[in-house]
């Protein structure tokens, strides 16, 4: 407990002079500095091979391993559990601590392949650690974002779907679902309606692997349309005028969730002029949506990661075609390649910190919450916690069992995050009673769907289906 006292210590000294020395270069700051050019020129001479095509689950395995074992020092490669066939759930950690977390700096992941047959997103990523690893050493933009984040890519979340898909098919949904034919990203629990659908094991994986590391920012990368969406993808009640009035389901974090996808699309070498993909398909203004305004649904990976774990997760359509040929892969690499790297940059916007009691041990499970946005968020095992924000001022609750409650009102500017660190005071009274517990908030049942009978519930059905389908 002391060393831990001592590394606390340590760290409140340098990190808000780390922080500010890092977020005064102004190609940090995400859309606006469009022009940094990333690492224009790859090197790749000491790489591991990897060509511009597509790469079975074998394939995809040995590269993995080969990356892991070349950069030991950036890389760790770990599986969070088994698809329906028993092949592994891989993710690759690219960080200076690929082992273990680095205290006080975030982790960050991408998920790729969740719809087996929607395949540019599972060769992105890996191309992406191949980026990753090779400019470190050369790159400052790259190095500061390895030296500071904690990244997490997972290329496949459904690889028994994309052992049947078939490259050059666009629009089939052949190879979509998991080997029982579930969609994995209609899988999740829901906080607007109960999600009957029995859990998968890819999705048991996934909702495992959050609930144990604190992801303060994720992507999730998809095909079928060029847009960014963002939370909430469902509504409290849906209906088929709903679905034909495009509703927008908006959340406490509308400001910031639009500020993110922006980021992406306004990176990105087409989506923010938002044109359709195919004639009579949606066009989205500056290449973002609400999710529910686009078409609502039930089970969506992106609400959970927020609702759930307070992880900021954006949902990016990043091609037309669902399966594109492998010769036009290296188009899809250079539209996409800032987006990827300057979209996990915004964790370090707004405010983070730690939360210590008198004794500067820290506490956890402390629920952090802004007012104004309706969401709680919780410190990690070491008293850490991240808020992503625009630039403002805010007020902050922060609470535990057994602590009087805090309020702290702070500022969060454009040029670097600020750093919170918060002492709550033990609650027990002076006269040996007991510790003072703050009522838990009562529970957010999810609102109840109004029964829908007859030839309107027909419709509505078949189609969210269809949409759902087609769309990606």
């Amino acid at each position: 407990m002391e060393a831990r006292k001592k590394l606390f210590l340590i760290y409140f000294m340098l990190a808000g002079s780390t922080f500010a020395q890092s977020f005064h270069n102004p190609s940090l700051n995400g859309a606006e500095e469009t022009s940094t050019n990333l690492g224009e020129v790859e090197s790749r001479e000491n790489a591991p091979d990897l060509e511009f095509q597509y790469h079975d689950h074998d394939q995809m395995t040995r590269y993995l391993r080969a990356v892991s074992a070349k950069y030991p020092e950036l890389t760790a490669l770990y599986s969070i559990g088994k698809s329906v066939q028993g092949r592994d759930l891989w993710v690759m950690v690219v960080s200076v601590s690929p082992y273990e977390h680095m205290i006080g700096k975030p982790d960050v992941k991408y998920v790729a392949n969740i719809h087996g047959n929607e395949a540019v997103g599972r060769e992105l990523l890996l191309h992406l650690i191949q980026y990753l690893v090779t400019s470190y050493a050369t790159d400052p933009y790259v190095k500061w974002l390895l030296d500071n984040t904690r990244i997490h890519l997972m290329p496949s979340m459904n690889p028994d779907g994309f052992a049947i898909s078939r490259e050059g098919q666009c629009d089939t949904i052949h190879g979509r679902h998991n080997a029982r034919r579930h969609d994995l990203n209609r899988n999740f629990p829901d906080f607007f309606k109960a999600n009957t659908k029995q859990p998968q094991p890819e999705t048991e994986a996934v909702k495992q692997w959050i609930s144990k590391i604190q992801f303060v920012l994720s992507g999730s990368l998809h095909g079928g349309a060029l847009v960014a969406s963002y939370p909430f993808d469902n509504t409290p009640s849906s209906t088929v005028f709903q679905n034909y009035e495009h509703t927008p389901s908006i959340s406490p974090d509308d400001d910031v969730f639009k500020h993110l996808s922006l980021v992406y699309s306004k990176n990105h070498a087409k989506m923010s002029r938002g044109v359709s993909c195919k004639s009579g398909s949606p066009r989205f203004e500056n290449g973002i949506t609400n999710g529910a305004a686009w078409y609502p649904l039930t089970g969506g990976m992106q609400d959970y990661n927020y609702l759930w774990h307070g992880c900021m997760e954006v949902t990016l359509e990043i091609s037309c075609c669902k399966y594109p040929p492998a010769h036009e892969l290296p188009k899809y690499w250079q539209d996409n390649k800032q987006s990827l790297i300057k979209y996990l940059a915004e964790v370090h916007r707004g405010a983070h910190g730690f939360v210590m009691d008198e004794n500067n041990n820290p506490v956890e499970r402390a629920a952090i919450k802004i007012k104004g946005r309706d969401v709680n968020y919780h410190t990690t095992n070491f008293g850490e916690f991240w808020r992503i924000l625009l630039p403002g001022t805010y007020r902050m609750d922060i609470s535990a069992e057994g602590y009087l409650p805090q309020e702290v009102e702070f500022i969060v500017i454009d040029s670097h995050p600020t750093l919170l660190n918060v002492t709550l005071r033990s609650a027990k009274r002076i006269d040996g009673g007991p510790y003072y517990r703050p009522l838990p908030p009562p529970p957010r049942a999810p609102p109840v769907p109004t029964p829908s009978t007859g030839i309107f519930a027909s419709l509505t059905n078949s189609f969210n289906n269809m949409v759902s389908n087609f769309f990606g």
